[in-house]
Parts: structure tokens; sequence; C-alpha cells
């Protein structure tokens, strides 16, 4: 097939083309409480095709290779036809051709196991969780994705490349009396079975953690400087900083495109963020993107400074800006766009009870909860937190959230943890103009930081 694709877009009357050609197989297992609410197996394959043609740009996808042709040849026409009507004319950054095989090799291949064995592993940490005091709920979910991708273009570029990712997720329901609690777990997140083994002391110490946070008192809300553990420091870099990194977002957007130039400071010298598809075992590792790329390390943020961004071919053209390798798509329904691989505050000098010692009224935020962002205002949910008074932790308290703008967080961030860590699972939504991505492949991680004022939400 890899020929036949080959010869097809060689043969195009177009600028530029490429075929992306996937076989893809998805597992999931759901438990809800007691009920097993999902198990399903599923395969698809199918291509998505690009062409540039006349300063524009069509995109098309297929489920039959032997139709490749047509739509091919169908999207080079409108190529031509949208590249008429714009007053500039959409370009790409010249690329390395790759001829090269890039698949995995886990130390526990997941494809090679049956399904009864995962079935079983997710209903013992299910039944583990209910066998626990206070418990009322669960949702307990096996996830597995797999893709064989083939890529060519017009310039000679053929390449075969695997994606996988396997992880356990969910979360757990505590109550007693009025409270209700829910504290979330995952496990795994890369390509390789093994790490959803033996992983019930980890799953205890979260079920503890809920059963705690039933006696637990509510955040007292106000402007107060917080510590942010690894996670939460995680979600912060990603969704607040990470995706205004991705070049896609500002090419209509002259107000941040301005905001965002490389040179401006951001923030204390102190602060440095990276992406790097290239460090192995991360959910957003890789080694070549849906673009026929190869991954690298991209210095996001350089001692305070706004120094690089992720790109595709067409945005490394339009900003002159060098490529990054993040031009990736879900699977065969979508166009690649532009995403983070693994996003990273690199690690600074201070230790966490450095950062204790140095807050006489605040907060300790931990654990991710997930929020939302809208251009440069966020909002982010802690699972739990701790009262800082007088440089020592205090009791833990419930229902705490964050909330600010960018630009005057970064500047306030004052102290980086030496304790860098990544997240195991991954994962990312993004619409990039089109319809929603939610992409396993995304992987983030960071040390503690001090954020000297942010507002908490909680309690009047």
């Amino acid at each position: 097939m890899k020929h036949k694709l080959a010869e097809l877009v060689t043969d195009l009357s177009a600028d530029y083309a490429d075929i992306r050609h996937e076989e893809n197989r998805k597992i999931q297992i759901v438990y809800r409480g007691k009920k097993l609410e999902q198990i399903t197996a599923s395969s698809t394959a199918g291509g998505n095709l690009r062409a540039y043609a006349g300063g524009g740009r069509s995109i098309a996808s297929f489920s039959d290779p032997a139709s490749a042709g047509s739509i091919a040849k169908t999207a080079v026409a409108s190529a031509r036809l949208v590249g008429a009507s714009r007053d500039t004319p959409l370009r790409i950054a010249p690329a390395p051709v790759v001829t090269d095989s890039f698949l995995v090799s886990p130390t526990e291949d997941p494809r090679s196991l049956p399904l009864e064995e995962k079935l079983a592993l997710a209903a013992h940490y299910n039944e583990l969780i209910l066998g626990e005091a206070d418990v009322v709920s669960t949702m307990t979910a096996y996830d597995e994705f797999y893709s064989r991708r083939q890529f060519i273009n017009s310039e000679g570029s053929v390449v075969e490349y695997d994606l996988l990712n396997v992880g356990i997720a969910g979360f757990v329901v505590t109550k007693r009396g009025n409270v209700v609690q829910r504290i979330r777990f995952a496990f795994g997140g890369n390509e390789d079975f093994a790490g959803l083994r033996g992983r019930e002391d980890d799953l205890k110490r979260q079920i503890v953690k809920a059963q705690e946070l039933l006696d637990a008192e509510p955040a007292k809300a106000g402007l107060f400087p917080v510590i942010l553990d690894q996670s939460e420091s995680s979600l912060f870099i990603h969704e607040a900083f990470g995706h205004l990194s991705e070049a896609d977002g500002l090419q209509n957007n002259p107000a941040f495109r301005e905001r965002l130039q490389l040179g401006t400071t951001l923030a204390k010298p102190i602060l440095t963020v990276t992406d790097d598809s290239t460090v192995p075992g991360h959910p957003g590792s890789y080694e070549i993107d849906d673009e026929g790329v190869r991954g690298v390390r991209t210095h996001l943020i350089t001692e305070g400074v706004l120094t690089g961004r992720l790109h595709s071919r067409e945005t490394a053209a339009e900003f002159d800006e060098p490529l990054s390798g993040n031009m990736r798509a879900v699977d065969i329904q979508f166009t690649p766009i532009v995403r983070m691989s693994n996003i990273s505050i690199e690690p600074g000098e201070s230790t966490f009870d450095d950062m204790v010692a140095s807050i006489d009224d605040g907060y300790y935020l931990v654990g991710a909860k997930g929020g939302q962002t809208s251009g440069d205002q966020f909002t982010f949910g802690a699972q739990w937190g701790y009262r800082i008074r007088n440089g020592k932790l205090g009791p833990m308290v419930r229902d705490i959230n964050m909330s600010g703008e960018l630009f005057s967080t970064l500047e306030a961030i004052s102290m980086i943890g030496n304790d860098r860590k990544f997240g195991e699972r991954g994962g990312c939504g993004k619409g990039g103009g089109g319809p929603m991505q939610l992409n396993r492949k995304s992987g983030s991680g960071a040390p503690h930081i001090k954020i000297d004022r942010v507002t908490v939400g909680g309690v009047g």
C-alpha cells in the first residue's frame, strides 16, 4: 500500500500533498459502582489527505484506499479554489525527508494479552475501592488505543510508526452525612501494560484522601499566596500557558500574537518551560509527528523570557520560526493540529519545606481536578488542599480552587521546587478550528511552585 500511496501523492498536480493511513484498535472497559457498564473492542482503518495548491489548502478523508486517487484530485482542485480567494498564499516550511520506521516494543505488550486479563484487572481495582468504608460509588475504566500509521508525502518521505497508550483511571466517591467527596486516580499512560499491575497501595492512598476529606472544612475564599503540588503545577502550565504556545491558535489572534512575541519577558528568571516529545515513557512521548517531522525538545520560556513556540510546517512558515514536530491527529477522522507533547516546568532550587516556611497565611493545593481557560483567564480545581499558617502546614481543606490572569500569575511565581514529577496519565482536548480532538498522547510535568498572590475559591 505504501508504494501505491507514494505514487498517488507524487503524481498529483499540487505544490505539496501528503497522506496518512491508519489501522486503529480501541478497547474500553468501564465499571460504575458494582456494574460493568461497558466493554468494547473496535477497529477502524482509513486515511486522511492534505493538499496545498495555488496558495490554498484542502483536506479530505477516506475509508477505502481505492477511492484515494479521485478524492486526492478533488482536494487539489478545492485547494486551488481556496487559494484564489486568499489575500496571502499559504506556505509550508521546508522539512527533512524521512524514510524510516518507528515501532514500539513494550516490556509487557498489551496487544498480546487477552481481553479477559484486562477485564479482571479493572474488576480487581474496582472491587478494592468498593470494599472500603464510606465509599458509595466508583468509576473504574480501562482504556487502550493502538494505531499503526503510514505517512507519505510528495517530497519523498515514507514513514511507518506506532502509537500505543494504555491506562486505568477513574474516581472514588465517599459520603458521610451530607458531605460527598470525589477523588481521581490514574495509572499507566504509556505503551507498557506492566505499569498497571501492583498499584493497590497507590489506589488505597487515594481512597484514604477521599475518606479524610469528609472531615475537612471548606477552604476560605480570598487572595492568598499558594503552593501548587506537581500535579496542579502541571495542569496550570499545560492549560493556562501551553495552549497559547500552540501557533495555530495564534494565527488569527492578533492581540495574543502581539502579546506573545519571542523575546518578551513573562516571568522571573527562575522559570524555564519546555516541551519535549523525546523523553521516553511519558504520555506525550513520540519520535515523529503526523506531518512526518521528528519530535524535538523546544524551550518555550527560558529564564523568564519567551523563546519558542509549537509549530506545524504551515505555522512555522508564517511565523518564520523553527519546526518543532508538534502536528498531530487523534485518528483518521481528523486532520493534524498543533499539540503539546510533554510540556514541563524545569526544576528549580527550592525545597517544599522552604516554600511552606515562606508563607504566613496561604494554601497548599494538591491534585489536578480540571478547570477551564478563556484567553488569559483561568480557573482550576484541586482535589484537596491544606491551610498554611505561620510557615507551617495546617489542616486539610476541601472544595478549593484557584483562578487568575495568566501573565500576572506567571510574574508572581517566586519559588520553583527541585522535585519535578510527570503525571502518568495524559490527555488533552482541543478543537483547533474543527471538531474537538481528545488526544491521549499529551503529557505534562512540573515541580512544586509557589505563587505569591492568586484568587482562592471556597466559602466566603
